[in-house]
């Protein structure tokens, strides 16, 4: 069935595009798929074209105002995250889903409800993720986190706030069935960009009606 939406969607089928579309930018933490999502975001503007960036970060915090950052949380924090992409999807908008999602089956959960679905792996060595996010400041994400993992593993120290770390705790699963992988160690944001939009032409090729 899949198969199917996404070969009316390459036909340019106009029903398929009033109900909108998303992308799932996925990779390790500080893998650089913000940033990926932010240029994508910016290069449709340029053409014209509005989407919506929604971060995992962000609406994690509105999920759950007092989290726990227990592995059920974070099952049903992207059950909600994929329901919410879902919905904007349908209401005509192009959604720009910024989150790591380490299990294959919370990426496919989205694929499922949402007919014009992309998912774009930011490929990026746990070494050089582990590198950019140390020198991230704080913000949504805590800072160090990659470090403060390593450490509880090793000693057993509790870090308040502190949840299952993918790439330490929990493997990232890869997707053979992403329709892009970017190297984000090879590509800027901007470069990456442009690839991702000559890759995904037959989804994010023209405005989708407000």
């Amino acid at each position: 069935m899949a198969a199917l939406v996404v070969k009316d969607a390459m036909q340019g089928d106009d029903e398929a595009a009033r109900r909108g579309a998303a992308v799932w930018f996925t990779g390790l933490p500080g893998s650089g798929k913000s940033s990926v999502a932010r240029a994508v975001k910016k290069a449709l503007e340029s053409r014209g074209i509005l989407s919506i960036h929604l971060q995992m970060d962000a609406r994690r915090k509105v999920y759950f105002p007092k989290p726990r950052y227990t592995g059920e949380e974070r099952d049903e924090a992207y059950r909600l995250f994929a329901e919410e992409a879902a919905s904007l999807a349908e209401q005509g908008k192009i959604v720009l889903m910024d989150a790591s999602a380490p299990k294959r089956s919370m990426r496919r959960y989205a694929r499922g409800l949402i007919g014009a679905f992309a998912e774009v792996f930011v490929r990026c060595s746990l070494a050089t993720a582990m590198r950019r996010e140390a020198a991230r400041p704080e913000g949504l994400v805590m800072a160090g986190l990659y470090a403060k993992a390593i450490k509880r593993k090793a000693t057993g120290e509790r870090f308040e706030g502190l949840g299952q770390v993918i790439g330490v705790d929990v493997p990232f699963e890869e997707d053979e069935n992403a329709e892009a992988v970017i190297d984000a160690e090879r590509l800027s944001p901007e470069e990456a960009a442009r690839d991702i939009l000559a890759k995904l032409s037959w989804l994010l090729a023209s405005p989708i009606a407000p």
